[in-house]
């Protein structure tokens, strides 16, 4: 499926009944739904686009939180390797709602984040969260990792 995205070449197989996708932050082939694609291109959009390095990116991150585990999509973390930007993604049909920056701001209650990033692939949201002032502001684009 085309995304709002620059398109980038992926390993990809047939697999028994379905395609996998080989995800380079973890280092094996994943199971290729619409989601993962979504995930796929955009991991490589802030690669490659952005400038985001790979050795401080990681998908599907566990976390505990109120004693329910919970895994996010992707984190970036700064350079002294704390939490520092959420990806949350949802396959291009699925659009993005308020349940979906309800989901990523309950996983940044344990990650405490500076940066939230949602997207379907089509459409895009970028937040930076003020903790001092206890508020946020949507940015009109992602900024290169070293404007964050």
């Amino acid at each position: 499926m085309r995304l709002n995205l620059p398109e980038y070449e992926f390993n990809i197989k047939k697999n028994d009944d379905n395609y996998v996708i080989f995800d380079s932050l973890r280092h094996r082939f994943v199971t290729l739904t619409p989601e993962e694609w979504v995930r796929q291109n955009f991991v490589q959009f802030l690669i490659n686009e952005k400038k985001f390095p790979l050795a401080l990116m990681a998908n599907e991150i566990s976390i505990v939180q109120n004693g329910i585990k919970r895994r996010c999509d992707t984190v970036v973390a700064d350079r002294h390797g704390k939490p520092f930007v959420i990806v949350e993604y949802k396959a291009p049909s699925v659009q993005i709602t308020q349940a979906t920056f309800d989901q990523i701001v309950r996983y940044n209650m344990v990650l405490h984040a500076q940066y939230l990033i949602v997207s379907n692939g089509l459409v895009h949201y970028c937040c930076k969260i003020d903790y001092d002032s206890k508020s946020y502001s949507f940015l009109n684009e992602i900024p290169y990792y070293s404007e964050l």
